[in-house]
């Protein structure tokens, strides 16, 4: 798991924590299979850890299984030692006939479903007042005197069944992907779509659509399984997972109509080989192609065949049943049929295939595998937050773009790949211990490491001694990779071609994605055109990305101290016809062609958009991290400039100012040294107010520059 995403997860708890000390009403926002339970977990592992009084209700308002996946989940982080302060109970409806349910006092997280806390429901006559009246009464008077916090999980949906015992909470939560909000009200908390996409908890999504006469229309779910099948090897080979696609049918009178239609598909000889399940409300009707054929087992059996990694099942048909509470990651493909006019509805649904299927190790996937791992492909639902994400691509000649401008990366190498260390022998110069941890312990500290120790240990382990060994040394190794990373000068390197050897050059790709943000700037004549639009209209991170990129458009254009402009221009489209004539602006300039002859002059500069992206620059805070710099502009001096903007004009939304000031820090450590190998001029222009400090690094060298002298260098050779 890369640690950006872990740091995104983090922050958003801290923050959560940090409310929870002031508001007694805190609406919390991320993308279904962002780790929304992982999250809450931490959260109330945090809170239970520094307060024993307080004890969390988590109510669970899908009736889908949610609150039993609640509840083992829960179970599991505990019993791997990760959040060791829970300790759930799941009540439960599973009693004798007139029996009184039970719920015993001695847990600290009571997970509530939904169907038990219906309005007239056996827990609401009298079991779960009488149990929040004793865990709430004073000692004295013979009560608990604990404090209840109220998790409202899928806060989306509409419930009022536990408002006659709210007088009961303390404190109220509400998680969701999709949270119901009065007009003008914004999450307390949110992690972003772009956020967990660009950090890879989550899938990004390409909508199935398809180009027929120089028109945009709809695929039929026929494309949409020969496309399942045209990755499916691609699946298994690169990720070792069994993908599916799940289609989405309407709830009644249409569904039979929809079916004999996927059917008839299904039937068709190309696709005999494919196993299908259908999974509606009622057991008697689920069906399928495969071995498994228990058409009375209940609904949860059916989902819980069809969900593992390498389950044999390629196509799940569905009503309304996995909308919510069901996770499935090797789902990446979604067609819809049935049209919900709901935006809740389809957020959920979006959700079922945007999970990360190799989250936990996906460092050590090819960047072939980790792209096809975070890709999702939807059809029939264009949500909310996806129209205002916009497709670009590299003006029509893209490999000459590419070839014309070229980034040389940096990594940071291994502590194992150090000439001079040996994992042997670093363990056999430690002192021996006297007093001896216990497995619980060593183990959550094994599991903190950094993903490269933890892969080194376990290249090395092979047997219990040397297990031992390496547990008990854990927090001495982290230690010394620490070292070893932050020294840049040692553990930095150009990122080199795995089958030549030779140092890696990149550049833009060919394609990728930004999320309207605001902040416009009209640019017609940089690297990118929007994908099935003419406008110019780009939208940037912020308003300093805004400003700076509107300083690049602007400069690129003027003259250097050779008379000639700033920034690289090509020309890419129509092509001179003259044998010979190659097609850069200083062999022949436009005016002299005819009209239809001349092309699109672009100048080598551009926004360095994160999806599909290849420039970054590894550095290291506590773990591994990757660093996208926001532009590249080649001058006309064959000169390559980085810029990572930062403002000090806006709030920060997870992260404080501390971390914030030490995240800049390694920035400027990272790109002192990076500028020193690639030869390669990196900035860090932090606007503060209506004014630039632009640090810049040349060949290991940094400087101090104002926008002017930053201005008069770029125009020097």
């Amino acid at each position: 798991m890369l640690q950006e995403a872990k740091d995104l997860q983090l922050n958003a708890v801290a923050k959560l924590v940090e409310l929870s000390e002031t508001r007694d009403n805190v609406v919390f926002k991320a993308p279904t299979g962002s780790g929304k339970t992982y999250m809450m977990a931490d959260f109330m592992n945090r809170i239970l850890q520094t307060n024993d009084d307080v004890i969390f209700l988590v109510s669970a308002r899908s009736k889908s299984g949610l609150a039993q996946q609640n509840y083992d989940k829960f179970c599991e982080y505990r019993d791997k030692g990760m959040f060791t302060h829970l300790n759930p109970h799941l009540i439960s409806s599973i009693i004798a006939g007139e029996e009184r349910l039970y719920i015993p006092t001695d847990r600290n997280i009571y997970i509530l479903p939904s169907d038990l806390n219906r309005e007239g429901g056996r827990l609401m006559q009298g079991a779960l007042i009488g149990f929040l009246d004793s865990i709430t009464l004073n000692p004295v008077l013979g009560g608990y005197g604990k404090t209840i916090y109220l998790i409202k999980d899928e806060s989306h949906i509409a419930t009022t069944n536990l408002d006659n015992v709210d007088r009961f909470f303390s404190k109220s939560f509400y998680f969701s992907a999709t949270p119901k909000l009065t007009r003008g009200q914004i999450p307390d908390i949110e992690i972003s779509n772009s956020d967990a996409v660009s950090t890879k908890l989550i899938k990004n999504i390409e909508f199935g659509k398809c180009i027929a006469n120089g028109d945009e229309i709809d695929e039929t779910v026929g494309d949409a399984i020969t496309k399942f099948e045209s990755i499916k090897a691609q699946y298994r080979n690169l990720l070792g997972v069994n993908p599916c696609l799940i289609i989405q049918i309407s709830n009644k009178n249409k569904a039979e109509e929809e079916l004999q239609e996927i059917y008839a598909e299904l039937n068709k000889p190309q696709h005999i080989d494919l196993k299908w399940m259908l999974i509606v409300d009622d057991p008697k009707k689920c069906d399928t192609n495969d071995t498994f054929k228990a058409k009375k087992l209940p609904i949860s059996k059916w989902k819980d065949y069809a969900k593992s990694n390498t389950a044999s099942i390629d196509i799940i048909i569905f009503k309304m049943v996995i909308t919510e509470g069901w996770d499935i990651p090797r789902a990446c493909m979604l067609y819809q049929i049935r049209d919900t006019n709901s935006v809740q509805l389809d957020e959920q649904v979006m959700g079922r295939v945007r999970r990360n299927p190799r989250l936990l190790d996906f460092e050590s996937l090819s960047e072939e595998a980790q792209k096809l791992a975070t890709t999702a492909w939807i059809w029939g639902i264009v949500s909310s937050e996806f129209r205002k994400t916009f497709g670009v691509r590299l003006w029509d000649e893209s490999i000459e773009i590419q070839n014309s401008i070229k980034v040389k990366v940096t990594r940071l190498k291994k502590l194992e790949e150090k000439v001079d260390f040996n994992l042997k022998a670093f363990l056999d110069s430690q002192p021996k211990k006297t007093t001896h941890k216990s497995v619980f312990d060593i183990g959550r500290k094994f599991a903190l490491a950094d993903f490269s120790v933890q892969q080194m240990c376990l290249n090395y382990i092979d047997n219990y001694e040397k297990w031992w060994q390496v547990a008990e040394n854990i927090e001495e190794i982290s230690k010394e990779n620490n070292r070893y990373y932050n020294d840049y000068t040692s553990s930095m390197e150009i990122k080199k071609d795995e089958e030549t050897g030779k140092e890696l050059e990149v550049s833009f790709p060919t394609d990728s994605y930004y999320t309207d943000n605001g902040n416009y700037q009209n640019i017609s004549d940089w690297v990118w055109k929007r994908k099935q639009t003419d406008s110019d209209r780009f939208s940037f991170d912020s308003e300093a990305e805004r400003v700076w990129a509107t300083i690049l458009m602007n400069l690129v254009k003027e003259d250097n101290e050779d008379d000639e402009r700033v920034g690289k221009r090509i020309r890419v489209g129509k092509r001179n016809p003259k044998a010979g004539q190659k097609n850069l602006f200083d062999e022949i300039e436009p005016e002299f062609l005819p009209p239809n002859e001349r092309g699109k002059g672009i100048y080598l500069w551009g926004k360095n958009y994160i999806g599909n992206s290849p420039i970054k620059f590894e550095y290291y805070m506590g773990a591994l991290h990757s660093s996208y710099p926001d532009f590249i502009m080649k001058d006309n001096y064959n000169r390559i400039h980085i810029f990572e903007v930062k403002s000090l004009n806006v709030g920060l939304s997870f992260m404080d100012n501390n971390l914030y000031i030490a995240k800049i820090a390694e920035l400027k450590k990272c790109y002192k040294q990076a500028s020193k190998l690639t030869k390669q001029i990196f900035y860090l222009p932090i606007q503060q107010g209506d004014d630039w400090q632009i640090t810049q690094y040349l060949n290991g060298e940094e400087k101090i520059l104002t926008r002017s002298q930053f201005e008069k260098f770029v125009k020097n050779h």
